[in-house]
């Protein structure tokens, strides 16, 4: 693992890289941040031969620590203080200009994606808005995938060629079952080849340092993951 900075419009993103001779997947942090628990699983798709870029995605907040995701999970206050601190960057448009820079980077004509909470997002937005770059995308406990806004992915997978996984969450307030069940339809209305999951797990369960990690659905996720990848890249 090396850390490489990605230039984008807005400045330089610090990435780490695991440079391997493999097909290349584009990793989408959670909204915690970069922290050791996220490069780990980094770390396990890279050991797989992949070639892993991971952008710190709030690159745009300067020098930062994450919060701990244990006091995160279990006090309010510090949720709000930190979305406080990243709401103003981490807009659609941001990220749009950021991922368009980060395939620029990678330079391979195809990469797979994967995500996790806000990253599984983008993970489908990559998905979406550049089909001849991704040949597979996935997301783990995702939020805002159906929302009320014009952007919201649901309203925009049509554009997708990639294959599509999407690992959920049980008892998900920022992605409800109804809203599970509408993103699924809409999905197949599109006609993506994907696979909708729901997993034995709370938000933010793949990721070791949460309050609600699951050894062995986080497990499944690596074997849903790799087997998405293997069977597109």
């Amino acid at each position: 693992m090396t850390k490489v900075e990605i230039e984008t419009p807005d400045g330089r993103a610090p990435a780490y890289l695991w440079d391997n001779a493999g097909p290349n997947v584009l990793f989408f942090i959670d909204g915690i941040g970069m922290r050791p628990a996220i490069r780990e699983v980094g770390e396990r798709i890279a050991a797989k031969g992949y070639r892993v870029v991971m952008p710190d995605l709030f690159y745009r907040l300067g020098e930062y620590t994450a919060p701990d995701p244990k006091q995160m999970f279990a006090k309010p206050e510090i949720m709000k203080e930190w979305w406080g601190k990243v709401v103003s960057i981490a807009t659609a448009e941001n990220f749009e200009k950021d991922i368009r820079a980060y395939l620029d980077w990678i330079g391979a004509p195809k990469v797979g994606c994967t995500g996790y909470c806000m990253g599984g997002r983008l993970s489908i937005v990559a998905a979406e808005t550049f089909p001849d770059r991704v040949a597979a995308a996935a997301a783990y406990h995702p939020g805002g995938l159906v929302t009320d806004k014009p952007d919201s992915p649901h309203l925009h997978l049509a554009s997708i060629r990639a294959k599509i996984f999407v690992g959920a969450a049980k008892e998900d307030q920022s992605f409800t079952d109804e809203q599970q069940r509408t993103f699924d339809a809409a999905m197949t209305a599109a006609k993506i080849d994907h696979q909708f999951v729901q997993f034995d797990a709370k938000h933010g369960w793949v990721p070791s340092d949460t309050p609600v990690h699951d050894v062995a659905q986080a497990e499944k996720h690596y074997e849903t993951l790799f087997a998405l990848l293997a069977s597109t890249l």
